[in-house]
């Protein structure tokens, strides 16, 4: 194990450094298994309600099918990805990237406004390892009864209980991987194709991989990907300041703490002393990362608030006021005034309206249309027997829409140019290539190239119209 060497010199009350006694500290400390304990309160009935409907939609979504569309369905092979009724396409990949955008500056929003509650509330390694610790302790019993069958030797009821829970998680793990997949591949097909060994080699693998890695996450891992994996722990500390809502402990008000008496009340506790902290160690054992609330704000927290409800019904049963350990801010707990509206946390808002509002104003704007129009290479341009010139051009008609197209093709730009077809049928989210030539008088060439325009119009849609603009190259008559 390495071990570094630290040295306290923390300036004394004169200002003079006092140098202490080396101490050797552990650079990796050994994991310490905890054993969560399940507590009831507001913000725990808040975060259940919050993670089955979020499980609820997941499992749910693949499932679902509108109008014969699947509601969200990534079709990689045939590139096309449905979601919520629309269907986008590789060429329309940056309004997934702006979505993603968006989700970022959400995140961004919320951290400043309420630093972690995403991990807390609707980050799914936090929703899924919640799931497995309610699992936990259906089958194997309350914290103590899970110690108690941890450190005795392997019996039948250890065996089964044990066997049972696992098998839990590997059956959530089992649906979790299946839906994943599903959301990549028709769920129908997938469910009925998996067990005949029908199914695409890939699909297997998808289905392993994230059934391992949901059992390890969930199931093992847990606090350990929240403290040492996940990079949001780490950056978060930037988008903190003194009026980011927090969980934190009152220290002014819970020390010194200390076991009493419950008969003991809140007035004689306080003239013997006691802060209102009677040193339970309740939030300690509720908490799913195994931090001390009372030792400050730690990167660890992940602001589920178990800790809250966990002190408030202790300080109920004492006949203490709540709040002892609360969502509260750095200012407020030094006696300060807190400032919820500040440019900070107006800034983001901005840009995530702003972000919200083009992005919806590019969906509703959206063109179910795209074409590109390129002039052959091989040769500039070529000369009829008529004495015309003609410039041949190859068009990609890309059809996004969910319905068959036929489309007018009209081109503009010269007095005399014209086409030798216009018209292009292309089936619902299909393309086609369409080769035609443009001709035009040489007499209306006045320079060697001219900028040209041509157009798609859909004949059972009139707002689905698209330009496209190209160049004509020909010889300039005298």
């Amino acid at each position: 194990m390495e071990k570094i060497p630290s040295q306290d010199v923390t300036p004394n009350p004169v200002g003079h450094h006092t140098p202490q006694t080396a101490v050797t500290q552990e650079m990796y400390a050994k994991r310490r298994h905890i054993y969560v304990r399940e507590i009831k309160g507001f913000f725990q009935k808040l975060r259940r309600s919050a993670n089955w409907a979020l499980m609820l939609a997941f499992f749910l979504f693949p499932w679902i099918n509108i109008g014969g569309q699947p509601l969200i369905l990534f079709d990689l092979p045939n590139r096309e990805f449905h979601i919520f009724t629309a269907t986008f396409y590789p060429q329309e990949f940056i309004l997934l990237s702006w979505l993603l955008i968006i989700c970022a500056f959400g995140l961004f929003f919320i951290t400043v406004f309420a630093g972690r509650v995403w991990c807390g509330y609707t980050c799914p390694q936090s929703v899924w390892t919640f799931l497995f610790i309610w699992l936990e302790h259906r089958i194997e019993g309350s914290r103590n009864r899970r110690i108690k069958l941890d450190n005795q030797p392997m019996t039948a009821e250890k065996a089964w209980r044990k066997s049972a829970k696992h098998a839990a998680w590997l059956l959530i793990a089992l649906a979790t991987g299946i839906t994943f997949v599903g959301y990549f591949t028709p769920i129908r097909d997938l469910v009925t194709e998996l067990p005949t060994f029908e199914a695409h080699g890939w699909s297997y693998f998808w289905v392993g991989f994230f059934l391992v890695f949901t059992y390890l996450n969930a199931g093992w891992l847990r606090e350990q990907v929240c403290i040492y994996m996940c990079p949001y722990a780490r950056f978060q500390s930037v988008m903190f300041d003194r009026n980011t809502l927090i969980v934190s402990y009152d220290q002014a008000r819970g020390e010194p703490r200390g076991h009493r008496k419950k008969s003991l009340s809140h007035q004689q506790a306080r003239e013997a002393g006691y802060g209102d902290c009677i040193d339970c160690d309740l939030c300690v054992q509720v908490c799913p990362t195994g931090i001390d609330i009372r030792d400050g704000l730690q990167f660890e927290c992940i602001s589920c608030a178990a800790c809250i409800d966990a002190c408030d019904s202790v300080m109920d049963k004492m006949g203490y006021p709540r709040g002892l350990v609360r969502y509260t801010t750095e200012n407020a707990l030094e006696g300060q005034k807190s400032r919820i509206i500040r440019p900070r946390l107006l800034g983001y808002f901005a840009a995530l309206v702003l972000m919200m509002g083009t992005f919806a104003w590019a969906i509703n704007d959206r063109m179910p249309l795209n074409f590109d129009a390129e002039r052959e290479r091989t040769q500039l341009y070529q000369t009829t027997r008529d004495g015309l010139i003609s410039n041949v051009f190859t068009l990609s008609v890309r059809n996004l829409d969910d319905q068959d197209h036929t489309y007018q093709l009209t081109v503009a730009g010269l007095p005399s140019l014209t086409l030798d077809s216009n018209t292009i049928n292309v089936p619902a989210g299909e393309s086609r290539l369409k080769v035609v030539t443009v001709t035009a008088n040489p007499d209306d060439l006045q320079q060697p190239s001219h900028n040209i325009v041509f157009s798609l119009q859909a004949q059972q849609n009139e707002r689905i119209r698209l330009e496209r603009e190209t160049s004509f190259l020909g010889d300039i008559r005298r």
